[in-house]
């Protein structure tokens, strides 16, 4: 059998030796921090999402003829109970702004982190709609 000699390293390969794990060591955190980031952005738009969507359903609920102003908080509060999980955390829901004809209902909270260190992001959305009433208004 041939015994194989071990012939010295060419020297530019010899200058090269560990820098894989250099690299890696230097440029795998970068990465993980880029994906995470990427997620947290994901969370924070799907929060906003939510409040939107409770806002719309509170909308809906407090527009609808003879419906007590209170409707719409509790119908968005409801929706957010069922739907928004640990995704939408720290939620308040208001009916500022809202008059005789117009109902208006605003969702805030707090969207899910996933970044070490960082809070969740503050998410507010609202909704407007006009109550429903009976006139005898008869121009067109």
């Amino acid at each position: 059998m041939f015994r194989r000699r071990c012939q010295p390293l060419e020297p530019h390969r010899a200058r090269d030796r560990g820098s894989a794990s250099l690299e890696i060591a230097i440029l795998a955190p970068a990465l993980l921090f880029l994906i995470f980031s990427i997620v947290q952005a994901g969370l924070w738009f799907y929060a906003r999402s939510l409040a939107l969507a409770a806002a719309q359903e509170g909308v809906t609920s407090g527009r609808a003829y003879g419906a007590d102003p209170d409707t719409g908080i509790s119908r968005a509060e409801s929706f957010l109970d069922q739907q928004a999980g640990d995704s939408l955390t720290r939620t308040s829901v208001s009916s500022a702004g809202s008059t005789a004809t117009t109902v208006r209902i605003e969702v805030s909270g707090r969207a899910l982190s996933v970044l070490p260190g960082v809070p969740g992001l503050e998410v507010t959305q609202s909704a407007v709609g006009s109550v429903e009433r009976f006139t005898t208004d008869t121009t067109p």
